[in-house]
């Protein structure tokens, strides 16, 4: 197995079409080494490492629960400068777990400046600022799942 294959395989990609049909799947990635192949029966929401994807509606800020000084951040209420998530995943806060958080409460962002990541399907997806603000709120924790539309930053 000396001869790297940098063709196409449309063999693959049809075996894989299907299995989609066969078992009524929406989508199917095959990984091989450096070769990675998804095959999706939907349009891709822009599932694509450093991307974002668009959003449809916001789903209403959580609202918090009487507790201690050391629980997670509070909600704000706020009309429309909630950020909310573009995909179900994993949150988190810093690039890598030494790594210092992207924002803290009182930052100042530009539009396009990346508030935290959100792992799906193991991508790393960079969440970018819709606007120019200020951070007054961060409604997650690092490493917690979120649902696609939920809060996850106040900016205003």
């Amino acid at each position: 197995m000396a001869e790297k294959k940098s063709a196409f395989d449309k063999e693959l990609v049809s075996d894989l079409a299907n299995i989609l049909n066969d078992t009524d799947l929406t989508e199917i990635e095959f990984e091989h080494g450096e070769m990675r192949i998804r095959v999706s029966r939907e349009p891709a929401q822009q599932m694509v490492s450093y991307a974002n994807a668009p959003v449809a509606q916001a789903a209403p800020a959580p609202v918090a629960a009487p507790a201690a000084a050391d629980s997670a951040p509070a909600s704000k209420a706020a009309s429309g400068s909630e950020v909310p998530s573009p995909m179900v995943g994993t949150a988190y806060m810093a690039p890598s777990p030494d790594a210092d958080n992207f924002i803290a409460v009182g930052t100042k962002v530009k539009e396009g400046d990346t508030l935290l990541i959100i792992e799906a399907m193991k991508v790393m997806n960079q969440i970018p600022s819709p606007r120019s603000g200020t951070v007054t709120a961060i409604l997650v924790t690092d490493s917690e799942p979120v649902e696609y539309g939920q809060a996850l930053v106040v900016i205003e």
